[in-house]
């Protein structure tokens, strides 16, 4: 007898819902061709990490019982973002801790959810998605998935294996893109510097597409890529890895 599928619980998070739904599809498919069994849930929302960073914690804990109802029932919950998988995994047991009602059941939700690269190679122990791409690319490692999650080998493992594709590390690959969440609002003309000195590692790497695991780090440095008249693409690696790169580029924000 075959073995069971899993079933896979797809937080498609926010910012990819409103402005990149393609990651979303791509999310999706690589999840499929990994064996899982995806389901996206019609009552998810945000994952509460805006209301979290400003100190909300009653708004932050309504909505994580909304998400934790939403998604507790599969066998794994992974998001397409180490920024919401963080926030899911590594936050949410708190919001709850010595509620006898609640605290069980937040640890035993955030101890299935995963980023989706790591939850891939690490889980999954996918080494090829089978995507090819005559591109030479470079990558952005974002905050909470390399600090929170630990997420740095995992997509340059399955970039490696993508036909055609070749890998231009940046200097300060590491480095913060400025974006941060509400911290680019609250705090725009330090947001703004950081991402300065990002984009110019960028273009000197000599890569012609910049890919990252977060879409607001994405939109972050596309748009300051484009205010500087740089023609690097900027697309999520789990677009890549799909090999649904028809879509436009990530167009970009801030100022």
């Amino acid at each position: 007898m075959a073995a069971r599928q899993p079933r896979v619980g797809l937080f498609a998070t926010c910012l990819v819902d409103l402005f990149r739904p393609s990651v979303g599809f791509a999310s999706a498919k690589l999840l499929q061709d990994a064996g899982c069994e995806v389901h996206v849930p019609v009552a998810q929302t945000c994952c509460g990490q805006p209301a979290y960073n400003s100190g909300d914690r009653a708004d932050t804990r309504a909505i994580a019982e909304q998400v934790i109802e939403a998604f507790e029932g599969f066998d794994f919950v992974v998001a397409p973002s180490g920024s919401c998988a963080s926030m899911l995994k590594k936050h949410y047991p708190g919001l709850f801790a010595g509620d006898a009602a609640w605290e069980g059941r937040a640890q035993r939700f955030s101890d299935k959810c995963h980023e989706l690269v790591s939850f891939l190679t690490d889980v999954m122990m996918v080494r090829d998605t089978g995507a090819s791409l005559d591109a030479k690319i470079t990558y952005h490692d974002s905050c909470s998935g390399l600090r929170e999650l630990g997420i740095k080998d995992q997509p340059r493992k399955l970039l490696a294996n993508v036909r055609g594709l070749e890998l231009q590390e940046m200097k300060d690959s590491d480095v913060c893109c400025g974006f941060g969440g509400t911290f680019c609002i609250k705090y725009s003309d330090i947001s703004n510097a950081i991402v300065t000195k990002k984009v110019v590692n960028i273009d000197a790497s000599g890569a012609d597409m910049l890919l990252a695991g977060d879409v607001g780090c994405l939109m972050n440095m596309a748009g300051k890529l484009k205010r500087q008249g740089s023609s690097v693409e900027v697309r999520h690696v789990a677009e890549v890895l799909a090999g649904m790169t028809s879509q436009p580029p990530i167009a970009g924000s801030g100022k």
